[in-house]
């Protein structure tokens, strides 16, 4: 760039860190935004092992501010919004069941989702199973 050129620049670009941060940090939203959860499929079905908790739990208050509740047919998800309706299938015997996501888990392991223990009865699974989660209209 000539001297002559170069007040043009500036007026421009007064802060060239400034813009070169600008766009990483729009190139790294646009890569995470870009596509679908890693263990999502194109119809937003997610694929995974699932879990339950009970017990330890029942009684404490959970990510939407309602005490878990280990009789009700309610789930943790990382990344499900609070209150959805969701349709967990266990691929091991074809038992499906509706529940309420009302909590944020599962944290390790793995597992794309923490059943409660109503729920994990309904599905007829031991400590883990296979699942596919589907959310409900």
């Amino acid at each position: 760039m000539s001297k002559r050129n170069e007040h043009r620049f500036k007026a421009w670009f007064p802060h060239r860190s400034i813009t070169g941060f600008s766009r990483a940090v729009l190139i790294s939203v646009l890569a995470l935004s870009a596509g679908a959860a890693p263990d999502a499929n194109a119809n937003g079905r997610q694929v995974g092992k699932a879990s339950w908790y009970g017990p330890g739990f029942h009684g404490k208050k959970t990510a939407s501010g309602q005490p878990f509740n280990q009789h009700r047919l309610t789930a943790a998800h990382p990344r499900l919004p609070l209150g959805t309706r969701a349709r967990v299938t266990n691929l091991n015997n074809g038992k499906a069941v509706e529940v309420t996501i009302n909590d944020r888990g599962p944290h390790g392991g793995g597992r794309i989702i923490d059943l409660s223990r109503a729920a994990a009865r309904r599905l007829a699974m031991g400590g883990t199973a296979p699942v596919t989660i589907e959310v409900m209209p």
